[in-house]
């Protein structure tokens, strides 16, 4: 029996990177998966893909995870589809970078939103969902939650991050009660589209950070992926309020000197 087998899977920012690659790892592993995004026609695109391999998905119209009523509506649909939810993976957001003496408050506002409040809305809209299947959560964190950086300007993903972290622990104080569980996945620095147009830029400070990682390499989105499966299966029924850092031992370092040439796989 697959590990999701017939669990119904709100997953949020489906159209690339991380979204799409849990879209259709949860897919194979069983679930009925509801995805969603801004970017709409690519989310539709996950969907396609999806069905290629024979699995069951649902994307409904542009998702907005930083608007209550959009929110809703996107719980509301996956519920009139499939009867409830069991998992949700409130994986979308998105963030603006800069330095604490020059970045506009709308920036540092922009970020907390939509790396914060986004989570906040999209749980909160599918709780009652989850409380009557004893369902759980997925949060995904950073290590930018964890630590400061040297090279990368990030109050505001920082402070963000670490608040999810937090938002994450008192979730599952809440959940308990009520058998939900609540779990958060913490990613160091993953190969993505995203990264690779910014951090990863070749004129970015961060762009040799392989060789700063003990184990030697960028993650790749199912190094998070496997984490998560992991999380939202029932192997991992006794664990709730976790966060699972995934950074190739980043976070455990203090900084040094390179110890290998930087490698992307």
């Amino acid at each position: 029996m697959k590990r999701l087998e017939g669990k119904v899977a709100l997953i949020s920012g489906t159209a690339r990177g991380q979204g799409r690659a849990a879209a259709l790892r949860f897919a194979a592993e069983g679930a009925l998966v509801v995805g969603s995004d801004l970017l709409h026609e690519e989310a539709v695109e996950t969907q396609r893909l999806i069905a290629r391999e024979g699995g069951t998905a649902l994307t409904p119209g542009p998702l907005d995870v930083t608007d209550e009523q959009s929110v809703r509506a996107w719980v509301d649909e996956a519920v009139d589809a499939f009867g409830g939810v069991d998992i949700v993976y409130a994986n979308a957001g998105a963030v603006r970078f800069g330095p604490i003496d020059s970045q506009p408050y709308k920036d540092f506002a922009f970020t907390m939103r939509a790396e914060l409040d986004s989570v906040w809305l999209t749980v909160r809209a599918a709780w009652p969902h989850l409380v009557r299947s004893r369902g759980c959560v997925l949060t995904v964190g950073s290590t930018a939650g964890l630590t400061g950086s040297l090279t990368n300007h990030r109050t505001a993903h920082s402070a963000s991050k670490g608040a999810v972290i937090a938002l994450t622990r008192q979730l599952a104080a809440e959940g308990a009660p009520h058998g939900v569980r609540v779990n958060c996945v913490s990613p160091g620095m993953i190969d993505t589209e995203g990264s690779r147009d910014n951090l990863l830029a070749d004129d970015h400070p961060m762009s040799d950070i392989s060789g700063h990682i003990p184990l030697g390499r960028l993650g790749h989105p199912d190094d998070v992926v496997n984490a998560a499966v992991f999380l939202a299966s029932d192997e991992a029924a006794y664990i709730t309020g976790a966060n699972l850092v995934v950074d190739g031992g980043w976070s455990t370092v203090l900084p040094g000197a390179p110890n290998r040439k930087a490698v992307r796989t």
